[in-house]
């Protein structure tokens, strides 16, 4: 059970017009994720926007995001943003025996040389902050600065995500 409660929407009619933005650019469906936020309307706007970017606006391959999301919330025990992003994982190409060999991908053999570097990457991220500079070299090579730009902050952002979801205890949809 969440920490704090969701706002009721009926009894936040002010908050109508972020509801409504925030339905149409998540299918229609407003998540308890957004629905804590929206106890600060002037955060879930604005984490709206930056996620937004982050998984519709961005260069970086949909598979590549997807890959470090699910890595993030296994490192963070992260059960809400696990689950919920399963499916995407699957539709950018992200095979379901990737996803079991997730928690133990160093030992395993279902990943190529990039995937690996990212993982590495954002283990390094996840875990340490500080990156060391052979991991950054390893991830370098594939990809260029924007790239890099964006999946750095993937991986920061979805850090973000799941210590939110934790922290708060947010119930899973």
């Amino acid at each position: 059970m969440a920490r704090i409660a969701y706002p009721e929407e009926q009894d936040h009619p002010e908050l109508a017009e972020l509801v409504a933005k925030i339905r149409s650019e998540r299918g229609g469906q407003l998540l308890n994720l957004y629905k804590m936020l929206l106890n600060s309307p002037p955060l879930a706007a604005g984490w709206l926007h930056l996620f937004t970017a982050i998984r519709q606006q961005c260069q970086l391959p949909g598979a590549v995001r997807e890959l470090v999301i699910m890595r993030i919330a296994i490192i963070n025990g992260a059960d809400y943003e696990y689950k919920i992003h399963i499916p995407f994982a699957l539709k950018e190409g992200i095979s379901q025996e990737q996803i079991n060999a997730l928690r133990n991908w160093q030992g395993s053999g279902s990943f190529d040389e990039q995937q690996r570097a990212v993982l590495a990457y954002a283990d390094s991220m996840t875990k340490e902050i500080h990156v060391p500079d052979a991991v950054f070299a390893a991830v370098r090579r594939y990809f260029n600065s924007r790239e890099l730009v964006e999946l750095t902050t993937v991986i920061a952002g979805y850090n973000l995500v799941s210590r939110f979801l934790e922290a708060l205890q947010v119930d899973p949809d």
